[in-house]
């Protein structure tokens, strides 16, 4: 069987003439169902209606939010989520998408998933990936701004790595999978920031760290209030 990897970017508008033509060409998309993620399935849902794909909801594991071994969680919630997918794409055969939010090569586990699909060996499956619209790329462009200074890189690290990226000296940072605290000890920080981008609850602030933190608070309260979730990413900058 075949299995096409498929970036989304945050929904129906931003799905390329590519990833379009692959969806057309698939017999089902397969998608996760958690509990706290309805609106995501929705969105994924609207996609796969748009082209005419019927979608199948997996049921997510549990995850632990809270481990004491963050990698040795994830590689659990993994591998239960690999059986849980590999159970589907055995029943069902043919053709499967996995349409990716943003893209796939950024913070997702789905090429990781299918990866290990095929390795395990239980069932053939053949993979490609198309790329989506990612996270960043719609920060910059919808704080019209460049992520990176002029001839200077930026990089690109969850909130749980933001605090080694600056003591490493790191001086453009787009933090992604962010949270309430996230910023703490940053007061003299340039951000640029967003929650939701690309859907109707899209929230956007920037400023100076310090001066903008309450609204930034604010902004994610009003986010999660509309939709029950948030998805946030925000461009530091360190002070000259």
């Amino acid at each position: 069987m075949r299995v096409r990897i498929l970036g989304i970017g945050m929904g129906p508008q931003h799905v390329t003439g590519e990833v379009a033509d692959a969806l057309r060409g698939c017999d089902y998309a397969v998608a996760a169902r958690k509990r706290d993620g309805n609106a995501l399935l929705a969105v994924r849902r609207q996609v796969c209606d748009a082209y005419g794909v019927p979608l199948v909801a997996v049921p997510d594991p549990e995850r632990d939010r809270d481990p004491a071994d963050y990698r040795a969680a994830v590689a659990a919630w993994h591998e239960a989520r690999v059986a849980a997918y590999e159970r589907v794409l055995g029943e069902r055969g043919g053709t499967a998408a996995f349409l990716v939010w943003g893209d796939p090569s950024l913070y997702d586990s789905t090429l990781r998933i299918v990866r290990a699909i095929t390795d395990r060996g239980a069932i053939p499956v053949e993979f490609d990936v198309l790329p989506g619209i990612s996270a960043p790329q719609l920060l910059a462009a919808r704080h019209r701004i460049v992520l990176h200074e002029v001839g200077r890189p930026v990089h690109v690290v969850p909130a749980r790595g933001l605090g080694g990226a600056v003591a490493a000296g790191l001086d453009g940072i787009v933090v992604m999978l962010g949270g309430e605290s996230a910023f703490e000890g940053l007061e003299g920080w340039s951000v640029w920031w967003g929650a939701n981008l690309g859907t109707d609850t899209e929230e956007l602030v920037s400023g100076r760290v310090g001066d903008v933190l309450p609204a930034i608070g604010a902004a994610r309260s009003r986010a999660r209030e509309r939709t029950g979730w948030v998805m946030d990413i925000a461009l530091l900058r360190r002070p000259e």
